[in-house]
């Protein structure tokens, strides 16, 4: 007999199947031979089962195939269903009350030795196992990773779908446009040095579909990206993308508080807050030192400058004299604990994270500081009480621009934090951050640019600003963070024409350049734009913090390196003289080689 219809999943198999025959079809996920009798754990996507293969009911030739068995063989066993010896339950495993009295066996499939070890906790280098992904996917914590993703897609769709939005797919092949990231580029066969670009956000088009009158819109949707790689980010991405008219930014937060909510007790059997709290961007920063706040431990920043702008110490006092802040936080219990190579260590990230240095305090019996000698007992004794500082703890200060000062020391007290184990596990912060500012200016264009996108309308209270002082002004926008992760972001848009083409001109952009680039966005608004407002929540990222995982690439069936390289096809790839030729494209390199 070649194979059998399975009759049960390998997960299934429990002490109310015993003594019943059944047919299990799965992996060898280990094999061990005890004195004549082989036990194979047996594994397919539902779970595992211990089968034993016993040479008293086979035959020499059939147990001889059985000896032959090695991981990841694939195998069809029918077996009898038996309760295990006393002693010998395995509480580690679900099936662990029972086995599986072999019967008969055809192996399906042999496999060579994988490359790394799928049955134990995972220490590979993570390229070996992109390359061997499909090996890498038999791993149980992948394939829990992919199911809350499967179960997490069906509850928004169901959810979305009960709110009556309509779910819609717009073009993958669409026009490059300037702002933002960069675009991957389609050439074109047809129209030969033309291109199109792969979406980075399908934004006009869903707002094009509120101006269509569907009013709720949604899409599962795949984006692009060509932008510098971190845990986080991938060239492809999937967003939970929506809009919808005849609303205001509380519509939209209301409406994804209940959708997660409902998510995170479903997922997780976690209940979060309602209302989630909200929190404007400039308290975030002063806090926190970030724009996606992780608020599950303290250590939050204080503002120093206001008692130290007049220290004799010039670090200090120049700082504020230009405009700048001095802030500092509190490393509860390091100055005991670091020694003073450890603490240099710590300037020189500060350093590196973009600070000029690091001033630091260590609370003892004495205050230990190089810095000490330039500040008298007041601000010292200031420093200690605005920081609450005790015996033993470590006070770090940063004098810089309040962009700088904040950043580094955000980031300083995240590193703390995940150093010192002080972040608690198994909770869950969720909050909305509010008032962004609308633009920031970017120092290389010497312009200003979109904190956002060049769609997010205005508060109404600032838009006499935009023309003044356009960096004052902040924007009707709204990010959803969890655990210190940007869940995704939204905003009410733009829907009046003079004020879309006032924001293209504040962004730099001539009425010939804002023509050019979305002269079809701007004609639609002249036939009857609704308000209308929306949200994209990264679905990649709310699935690593459901599944516990620290890279979305452990939660993505089949993702890119940290160098936007796949291992395992081997791409991006050349192409062949012809498909350039097809194409009617040369190269740089191609060109100087003749």
């Amino acid at each position: 007999m070649t194979t059998w219809k399975r009759t049960h999943t390998c997960g299934e198999i429990n002490a109310a199947l015993s003594d019943e025959t059944v047919v299990v079809n799965g992996w060898v996920n280990r094999r061990r031979d005890l004195g004549g009798l082989i036990f194979v754990d047996l594994r397919d996507r539902w779970g595992v089962v211990q089968v034993v293969f016993s040479p008293e009911v086979f035959s020499a030739e059939e147990f001889a195939a059985a000896e032959t068995l090695r991981s990841e063989f694939v195998v069809s066993v029918e077996g009898i269903v038996a309760q295990r010896p006393e002693g010998q339950v395995n509480p580690a495993m679900a099936t662990g009350e029972v086995e599986i009295y072999a019967r008969r066996l055809c192996i399906l499939s042999q496999a060579q030795t994988p490359p790394f070890h799928l049955d134990r906790p995972l220490d590979v280098d993570e390229t070996l196992r992109l390359k061997y992904r499909y090996l890498d996917l038999r791993r149980s914590d992948l394939q829990r990773a992919l199911r809350i993703r499967h179960e997490t897609v069906q509850y928004v769709r169901d959810f979305l779908n009960q709110n009556q939005f309509l779910e819609i797919e717009t073009p993958m092949l669409t026009k490059s446009t300037p702002e933002g990231a960069r675009d991957y580029l389609v050439p074109s066969r047809v129209h030969k040095g033309k291109f199109f670009a792969l979406p980075q956000s399908p934004q006009m088009f869903k707002q094009l579909l509120m101006i269509g009158g569907f009013e709720r819109y949604y899409q599962i949707v795949r984006c692009f990206r060509d932008e510098d790689l971190r845990a986080d980010r991938q060239p492809e991405f999937t967003q939970v993308d929506l809009e919808m008219s005849f609303v205001d930014a509380d519509d939209v937060m209301n409406l994804m508080e209940q959708m997660m909510r409902g998510l995170m007790k479903q997922i997780l059997d976690v209940d979060v807050p309602d209302p989630f709290p909200k929190m404007d961007y400039h308290e975030a920063m002063n806090r926190f030192g970030s724009d996606r706040p992780d608020t599950r431990f303290g250590m939050e920043l204080r503002d120093l400058t206001e008692q130290l702008a007049a220290s004799e110490f010039k670090v200090f006092s120049s700082t504020a004299a230009k405009g700048g802040v001095i802030k500092g936080i509190n490393a509860k219990g390091c100055g005991a604990e670091y020694s003073r190579r450890e603490i240099d260590s710590l300037v020189e990230k500060a350093v590196g994270w973009g600070a000029k240095g690091l001033v630091w305090m260590n609370i003892a019996d004495e205050i230990k500081s190089p810095t000490a000698k330039f500040l008298n007992s007041d601000e010292i004794d200031s420093v200690v009480q605005s920081l609450e500082g005790e015996k033993g703890d470590l006070l770090l200060l940063v004098a810089d621009t309040f962009e700088t000062a904040c950043d580094v020391l955000g980031r300083m007290r995240l590193f703390l934090a995940e150093t010192l184990n002080a972040v608690p596990q198994n909770r869950y912060d969720l909050l909305w951050v509010v008032d962004w500012p609308l633009l920031e200016w970017d120092g290389d264009s010497k312009r200003y640019a979109a904190a956002h996108h060049p769609f997010t309308a205005p508060k109404d209270e600032d838009v006499e600003l935009l023309g003044s002082r356009p960096g004052e002004v902040r924007a009707k926008a709204y990010d959803l963070v969890l655990n210190g992760v940007e869940l995704g972001g939204g905003s009410v848009r733009i829907n009046n024409t003079k004020l879309q083409e006032q924001m293209f001109r504040t962004l730099g952009f001539s009425a010939a350049a804002a023509r050019e680039q979305f002269g079809f966005f701007l004609d639609a608004f002249q036939y009857g734009t609704p308000p209308h407002a929306g949200i994209a929540l990264g679905l990649d990222r709310m699935i690593m913090l459901l599944a516990g995982q620290a890279s979305i690439r452990d939660v993505m069936a089949f993702p890119k390196t940290a160098s936007a390289v796949d291992l395992m096809v081997d791409a991006p790839n050349a192409i062949s003289k012809a498909q350039w030729d097809d194409l009617g494209l040369t190269s740089a390199a191609k060109e100087r080689k003749r």
